[in-house]
């Protein structure tokens, strides 16, 4: 009878992993853990001594980890050595994290692995297939990346960026297929033996994934499929998961056991810190005898429903800010795109003080962006951006108003497509501004380009670049043609500009000639 050794990747909450690895070993089955080395040093000493006379739980040698990177991987094999080494009756190893609980008894899982003697991974086609939704695709590989993406985001794309400019693309080791999919797989023993193998025999393909961007997606898929006859592999995971619309996963709660049950899958992910009552269900349920099941599996349809619409679905138990990802029919976004910040900010403020407009400035651009409680969307910029409708519907809704303006950079012309693209009526003021070279020279110091100390001849080779960016940004902006589309300009008269203030923020001319004579509008 199948036995598994679970591999379990995690960072915190040692009072959880503990549950979690009483509960997996309870049946008769063992688990090897990971935890992050950069995590609490306290916390891992209690996990360790709390599983100490547990003879069925093994440590893997730790290592930090980091989205996105290689010690994703490293720390996956370091839980599979171990695994492979402590548990020499295991049949199959089986990957988890500290949010995953079983869904399934364990009977019902050995009973399941016995009677499929297959690996079960995703293993997609990296370069035909549409696994990737958005972002970075190909580059992934061609190109090194040493920095944690979210750690350190400059140097990532600014050290990408330089090797694209110095055409230093890399190939892909020969022989290998690159595949990608989840990594939550379960293989076979003889698999991740040779797995394990591989990496000490083929050192070239280990440096090239430890330098390839979110490896754990590609190293196992890839050499599984190298390893295995593709007859012996099946193309899923055994772990229940579903995304968001925001592409972000799904979490289950108390009131979703029967569903979960119900589903073809051994495991869910991911299972809510505060569901204390699933978790319960969930762990009486793995440890005890086999039950009734009506296996129906819609959730499989549903998740196979998101993921082929780009990720764009709707959540089966929705968070209250993602119950509707639309701004509203009714709804009207002034939206003012400008490069100098200061003078859309102004020009913002004359229209709160004059028409009575609410509005918000960068929030899209500005982390310091003062904003109200959004249940946490607000809180940095990659969130506003994942969630933007979400953020404006919350806004709107807080404000008690159906029109706000806010402000955007132009370079954000993909937050202008979003907008254009809701059920909302939206109009874009643009103002134009002219650069001279003093702005110019703040602008490349402002944003890293250049440094205070930088000599004249490197910023006279970089203000024309600034200057041909900002006009293509401009440019970018309106050759979209959108509907609704106004714009003044620091070279007008202001009584040049009061017809389209006036008609962006539907207002009569005399608000408008006030706004437009607003002091120092344009002034750096």
């Amino acid at each position: 009878m199948a036995k598994i050794a679970y591999i379990l990747l995690c960072h915190k909450d040692p009072e959880a992993i503990i549950q979690q690895a009483e509960g997996l070993t309870s049946a008769g089955d063992c688990i090897a853990i990971h935890f992050d080395a950069s995590a609490s040093a306290t916390d891992y000493k209690t996990i360790t001594e709390s599983l100490a006379d547990n003879p069925n739980v093994a440590f893997a040698k730790r290592v930090k980890c980091g989205w996105g990177e290689w010690s994703l991987v490293q720390g996956s094999l370091n839980a599979m050595i171990a695994a492979d080494a402590a548990f020499p009756d295991a049949t199959h190893f089986y990957m988890v994290s500290g949010d995953c609980m079983a869904i399934k008894p364990a009977t019902y899982a050995r009973r399941f692995l016995d009677e499929n003697d297959v690996d079960f991974i995703e293993n997609n086609d990296f370069f035909e297939s549409d696994w990737i939704k958005t972002g970075m695709k190909e580059d992934r590989l061609y190109y090194r990346h040493f920095f944690n993406e979210r750690a350190h985001k400059t140097l990532f794309y600014n050290a990408y960026r330089l090797q694209k400019r110095l055409g230093l693309k890399r190939d892909i080791p020969k022989g290998i297929e690159i595949k990608i999919g989840s990594q939550w797989w379960c293989l076979r023993r003889r698999t991740v033996e040779s797995v394990l193998r591989f990496v000490q025999d083929r050192k070239d393909v280990v440096r090239f994934f430890k330098t390839t961007w979110i490896p754990d997606e590609t190293f196992f898929q890839t050499l599984v499929l190298h390893l295995v006859p593709k007859d012996e592999v099946v193309n899923r995971t055994l772990t229940f998961l579903m995304f968001s619309d925001y592409g972000m996963p799904v979490t289950f709660f108390n009131d979703q056991y029967e569903f979960l049950l119900s589903q073809d899958s051994l495991f869910a992910r991911k299972i809510s810190p505060d569901a204390s009552q699933l978790k319960e269900k969930l762990g009486l349920l793995y440890s005890g005898g086999d039950v009734p099941l009506n296996i129906t599996n819609e959730g499989r349809s549903l998740y196979k429903f998101l993921t082929t619409r780009g990720r764009e679905g709707r959540r089966f138990a929705p968070r209250f800010w993602e119950r509707e990802s639309t701004i509203g029919r009714e709804r009207e976004l002034l939206v003012v795109v400008c490069k100098k910040w200061h003078v859309a900010k102004r020009l913002l403020a004359a229209a709160q003080t004059v028409a009575g407009v609410r509005g918000f400035a960068y929030l899209f651009d500005e982390q310091d962006t003062a904003l109200p409680e959004l249940g946490g969307i607000e809180r940095t910029l990659d969130k506003r951006a994942r969630h933007r409708r979400a953020v404006m519907r919350l806004l709107f809704e807080q404000t008690h108003t159906d029109r706000l303006m806010i402000c955007a950079d132009p370079v954000n012309i993909d937050l202008l497509d979003d907008f254009y693209s809701d059920r909302c009526t939206t109009r874009v003021l643009e103002i134009a501004c002219n650069f001279d070279e003093e702005y110019l020279r703040g602008h490349a110091i402002r944003t890293g380009l250049a440094a205070p100390s930088s000599s004249e001849d490197t910023l006279r080779r970089i203000i024309p670049t600034i200057r041909m960016d900002f006009s293509h940004e401009s440019n970018a902006v309106r050759d979209r043609n959108f509907p609704n589309f106004y714009s003044i300009s620091d070279r007008n008269d202001p009584e040049e500009n009061i017809m389209q203030i006036s008609a962006f923020m539907d207002i009569t001319e005399d608000k408008a000639r006030e706004i437009a004579h607003t002091p120092y509008l344009f002034a750096d």
